[in-house]
């Protein structure tokens, strides 16, 4: 497993931006596939986005879509998403996840996940 840590998290009023990163650690980061789940209070954890080993393919729920990216630097062994024109809905926990298993990470396919960091906290104000 490689060792994830969240940071970037924070409170923002809606139509606002955020960058989160993930650094990693422990693994050879170039080897994981790489996304970003959420967690809102009583809801299921739920795919955001997802980056191929090699940063060239990238998937997104459809809700976010035009707003976030996903994008990796395998140099300084860091996965990010910037998210914009964040609403109220998009407020949860927002995690770090990889995979050695995948070449990337399906929407869907939590199973997938070997590796989690434990979370940042995004609200969204209206």
């Amino acid at each position: 497993q490689v060792r994830l840590v969240e940071s970037g998290g924070g409170l923002v009023q809606a139509g606002g931006s955020l960058r989160l990163s993930c650094a990693t650690s422990g693994r050879t980061f170039s080897d994981y596939a790489m996304g970003w789940f959420r967690q809102a209070p009583g809801k299921e954890r739920e795919f955001v986005a997802s980056i191929s080993q090699s940063g060239g393919r990238t998937l997104y729920r459809d809700s976010v879509k035009e707003r976030f990216a996903i994008s990796r630097d395998n140099a300084k062994n860091t996965v990010f998403l910037q998210m914009n024109s964040l609403k109220p809905e998009d407020t949860a926990v927002y995690y770090c996840a990889g995979s050695n298993s995948a070449w990337i990470i399906r929407p869907g396919q939590i199973t997938e996940v070997d590796s989690w960091g434990k979370g940042t906290l995004v609200t969204v104000s209206s």
